[in-house]
């Protein structure tokens, strides 16, 4: 399995392609047009979006891998970000909400996909009702064809609100021909992991992929609240539109979707010493692969709020 890259050719054009993304952030900043929406530079002088919102509320966005490393509500950082993140433009950034697109997990192409280590593209920015949103954008190249050989669209809409942060994803087939796929908003949230809980999944069906990741246990969810008291990295298949996370630290967050049909928790344990009590991974996803026609598309919202 290839983790982080393929052949050198490849490389070589994400390597470009980083360099455009960091050449042109100047003038990213002249396309931004929406309230309380602006573009800077981030870690290792990659491009990011912040949205500010007039209620106080504030989140960034990486232009690569489309991530969102922060949400902040009253100046509490809401979602995590691994120490040991990298921001060098070549590995996926480890926290916030990466995407795993066109695949989650293993398979045949590198871990979760490509669209966590590409280059997007800012394609609008507006405000809603004084709610800044800004659309984001990715498409095949070279890069993504070299292991998926699909030309698709992927369009990414964030939008904040005083106490919110909802997103919407479409994917669309560009392509000639079918394709399939499986996706997921691998989300982490900052949370205190032995007093973190999740209420909302009793009776789904699961697949829990400890001890052994490549022969999942199929289950049922017995219990009203899920916690996390050691490695947990199971798959919640059918959850419901809405789970509340109690992240430990005093706060309640909503997780509501539409069209993410599976649910995953996940917390490495002591495979990771250093944060896994300081995070929990709250993520929906579609795990079942979706099947795109030639102009169809797919969407699916996901929206996070404190209550």
């Amino acid at each position: 399995m290839i983790e982080n890259g393929v052949a050198g050719g490849a490389l070589a054009t994400r390597a470009s392609e980083r360099l455009h993304s960091v050449m042109t952030s100047a003038s990213l900043k002249k396309e931004i047009s929406g309230v309380g929406v602006r573009v800077t530079e981030g870690q290792g002088n990659l491009p990011k979006v912040v949205l500010s919102s007039p209620h106080g509320s504030e989140a960034e966005l990486y232009l690569f891998g489309g991530c969102v490393t922060s949400w902040k509500v009253a100046n509490k950082d809401l979602l995590f970000v691994r120490p040991d993140a990298v921001f060098n433009g070549q590995k996926p950034i480890s926290g916030g909400a990466p995407h795993c697109f066109p695949q989650f997990g293993p398979g045949p192409i590198q871990q979760h996909g490509f669209a966590r280590n590409m280059n997007w593209s800012v394609v609008d920015s507006d405000d809603v009702e004084g709610n800044p949103v800004v659309t984001i954008e990715l498409k095949d190249g070279p890069y993504s064809r070299s292991m998926w050989d699909f030309s698709f669209q992927a369009i990414y809409k964030v939008i904040l609100d005083a106490k919110s942060l909802s997103t919407e994803l479409v994917i669309t087939n560009t392509d000639k021909i079918p394709f399939s796929f499986s996706t997921a908003l691998h989300t982490y949230f900052h949370a205190a992991v032995t007093g973190a809980s999740v209420r909302g999944l009793r009776g789904c069906k699961t697949l829990n992929k400890d001890p052994d990741p490549k022969n999942p246990l199929v289950g049922k969810e017995e219990r009203d609240v899920v916690t996390f008291p050691g490695f947990v990295d199971c798959v919640y298949l059918e959850a419901p539109d809405e789970l509340l996370l109690d992240n430990g630290l005093g706060d309640k967050i909503s997780i509501k979707n539409s069209n993410w049909t599976d649910a995953v928790l996940w917390n490495p344990y002591l495979q990771m010493e250093a944060c896994y009590k300081d995070f929990v991974c709250v993520e929906n996803a579609k795990i079942e692969k979706v099947q795109l026609d030639p102009e169809q598309s797919w969407t699916a919202t996901q929206l996070l709020s404190l209550v």
